[in-house]
């Protein structure tokens, strides 16, 4: 027996009443609807829409073969875009729920419904009678309109609690990824390279932009260079879901009105030979990752990237980090990354975790609690604050508005060394810096900075003292006791020549006696250092083509302090500079990127002062007492005294980015490091590197060789 379909809807259009003559409720309108008057919309939509189920639904063989009469109850939404979507389903037959799914997914995109000229939800409610003969123009109707502002009062307002538990877990869907992470508050990875594409655009004369304080974020960035166009540009032409995970995407990647995320897989593969070195073959790094990252509405964003790595490198570099390794027989610290353990023949095992959460309660305000680093300056080196050491936990609130931005951060720190440690446990201090960054002309950016380092002597913990943002420092520590803590100061300037040229400097001091520093006698209190720098971008007019030339120079003693552990220092390195004091140093690097290639080359030469192994410090090193120097260093205390030793370190670089939404890069290096002390000691030995490497990495971190 072949039964026909009789559509009997009950469609609403009661919902609250326009109050004035501004809030019209206004109907979702087919194609075919679109000239009809207002007060006809409702009936043109029934009649299209019960049209188009009549005529692509189709009874399933099973209920017609067993002669089923009853009724099939739905509830549907036209959402804020004009799709359909089936909200709930309640049939006596799985076939009769399944071929309602198929029919809602032929409907088309329709003009959504809108209350005060505002896109909005409408809900409605229909019941299919089977079987039952009654011609289309029978079909009685009654409305039951929902408007909503938004998602959260449509949810709000539903009132059958059956719909909204079955299909909770299937709503949940993303919908297009529209690359949020580049409008979002989520900084930007320190990497060196990734910086040089957007500084010409960010440093422009007239902008009112703040590049010092770092790292930036892309919200701070994302007028002035758009990151979406720039990776779209580099998008490769494939339509596989892997290639798209390969080439151009993130492996996951979800979002939604309210929130959005991205899963990657970030590696660190490289593979290289010391030709100096004899006892083993080859080099190798060896890291894994995993990087999560996302935002929840549009003030909270997330970022967190945990690291397996294992790793053996030149021998200058194997030697460096294990003369800086820690209490407690773990073999070495991995510059910049962490505490490693022995691996295999010859390796170390690092395990690393970064993250942070960043929040933005106002337009002026942004906080962020985290784990990892922080830079100050405009160079390449930084004498202020540098993410040369291990990552550590911070809390930073930058605050921006008019022409400044002030930045605020508190920092716990490590001192590892045998002879501080206790019970077992590395010494924890406490460093708090502030830096206020001042736009003085479209040109010209002056800035100021002031840090202490204070520890946990006494049991007094975190001091609350220092959570003052605005209180100069220096005052803190005489109130706190002159050596309860070690204050530095600092300056630093930019000055925009050309859209092309920008020139900067910093100027930092440790310990300031006007009647030693302008005496001319050269006193161990001179602790005073500077750096000048140029950068010129899209040099010689040609695109892409960055230059840099930088001079630095540290006196003796600088960042150390008499009681040994208020040095200026983390995990045994440097929070500044990674040669610590007594050096001068002048470097050029210059970087191009065209399309997905880029490469860089970069030479350094400097001057460094070293102690001799007659328990003596004479500057170098910042975790060494000035109380330590020879006795007749009071005067005459010059740059690289002591065991002076010359450093050359050149380096090439070429590679091809594989996917821009990753920075994940296929690279091959050359390094030649030339090192030569006055006098040979255990740590310092006359040295000559030529280093190759070949990998694939992840470019969200900078790694430093040139120790």
């Amino acid at each position: 027996m072949k039964y026909t379909l009789l559509l009997f809807m009950i469609l609403a259009s009661v919902c609250l009443s326009a109050q004035t003559k501004n809030n019209i409720e206004v109907y979702p309108r087919f194609s075919e609807c679109e000239n009809v008057p207002y007060e006809q919309q409702s009936d043109c939509f029934e009649r299209t829409f019960s049209a188009f189920v009549i005529e692509n639904f189709q009874i399933p063989s099973k209920v017609e073969a067993e002669d089923y009469r009853g009724v099939a109850t739905l509830i549907f939404e036209v959402d804020k875009t004009g799709s359909f979507n089936l909200l709930y389903t309640d049939a006596a037959y799985s076939e009769l729920k399944e071929e309602l799914q198929r029919v809602f997914a032929l409907l088309p995109i329709i003009a959504p419904a809108t209350y005060n000229s505002r896109p909005s939800f409408m809900q409605f409610k229909m019941k299919l009678m089977i079987p039952l003969e009654i011609s289309l123009e029978e079909v009685t109707v009654q409305e039951e309109f929902i408007s909503e502002e938004n998602t959260e009062k449509k949810i709000a307002q539903r009132t059958d609690s059956k719909v909204q538990a079955l299909n909770e877990y299937d709503s949940i869907k993303s919908g297009e990824f529209t690359r949020p992470r580049y409008q979002s508050r989520i900084n930007i990875p320190l990497s060196h390279e990734y910086y040089s594409r957007f500084d010409a655009n960010f440093n422009r004369i007239g902008t009112n932009t703040h590049s010092a304080s770092k790292p930036l974020r892309f919200d701070e960035v994302a007028p002035y260079y758009d990151f979406e166009a720039k990776e779209m540009q580099m998008l490769k032409n494939t339509n596989s879901l892997l290639g798209r995970k390969i080439w151009n995407e993130h492996l996951i990647r979800f979002q939604t009105d309210e929130y959005w995320f991205t899963i990657d897989f970030a590696m660190d593969m490289q593979l290289g030979k010391d030709f100096e070195q004899t006892e083993y073959e080859f080099t190798y790094n060896n890291t894994r990752a995993a990087i999560f990252q996302g935002g929840l509405g549009e003030k909270l964003n997330f970022y967190s990237v945990v690291y397996e790595n294992q790793g053996r490198f030149a021998d200058y570099y194997n030697r460096y980090a294990e003369s800086i390794r820690p209490d407690g027989g773990d073999p070495a610290i991995i510059p910049g990354r962490g505490i490693a353990k022995p691996f295999m023949d010859g390796g170390y095992d690092y395990p690393v975790a970064e993250g942070y959460l960043t929040y933005s309660p106002g337009k002026f305000f942004n906080l962020e609690f985290g784990h990892g680093k922080n830079f100050i300056g405009d160079g390449y080196r930084s004498l202020l604050m540098s993410d040369n050491a291990s990552p550590y936990p911070y809390f930073k609130l930058n605050t921006t508005f008019w022409k400044i931005k002030y930045t605020n951060t508190w920092m716990s720190l490590r001192d590892v060394r045998p002879e501080v440690t206790e019970s077992g446990s590395f010494r924890t201090k406490y460093m708090a810096n502030h830096y206020l960054s001042y736009n003085v002309t479209k040109r010209l950016n002056l800035g100021f900075f002031e840090s202490v380092v204070w520890e946990n002597d006494n049991d007094r913990g975190f001091d609350l003292n220092y959570l003052n943002p605005v209180i100069f420092y220096r005052a803190i520590e005489f109130s706190t006791g002159a050596r309860g803590g070690n204050a530095i100061i600092g300056l630093t300037g930019k000055y925009k020549v050309s859209d092309q040229i920008n020139v900067y400097g910093q100027w930092v001091i440790d310990e300031f006696s006007s009647a030693d520093v302008f005496g001319g006698e050269q006193s161990w209190k001179n602790k005073l250092g500077y750096q000048l720098g140029v950068k010129y971008f899209n040099a010689f007019s040609v695109p892409g083509l960055f230059l840099r030339a930088e001079y630095n120079q540290v006196r003796p003693y600088t960042y150390s302090h008499n009681t040994g552990v208020l040095n200026y220092g983390h995990n045994n390195q440097s929070m500044a500079h990674q040669w610590g004091a007594s050096f001068r140093e002048i470097l050029a690097i210059a970087r191009y990127k065209k399309d997905r290639w880029y490469g860089h080359g970069k030479f350094i030469y400097g001057t460094r002062g070293y102690n001799f192994a007659d328990n003596y410090n004479y500057g170098g090193d910042i975790y060494g007492s000035e109380r330590e120097r020879p006795e007749n260093l009071d005067t005459g205390v010059k740059i690289g005294q002591g065991n002076t030793t010359s450093s050359l370190f050149a380096e090439v670089e070429a590679g091809y980015i594989i996917n821009p939404a990753t920075n994940l890069k296929l690279y091959g290096s050359f390094i030649y490091r030339n090192f030569k002390p006055e006098v040979k000691t255990f740590n310092q030995f006359e040295n000559s590197t030529t280093w190759i490497n070949f990998g694939i990495r992840t470019d969200i971190f900078n790694w430093y060789y040139d120790y």
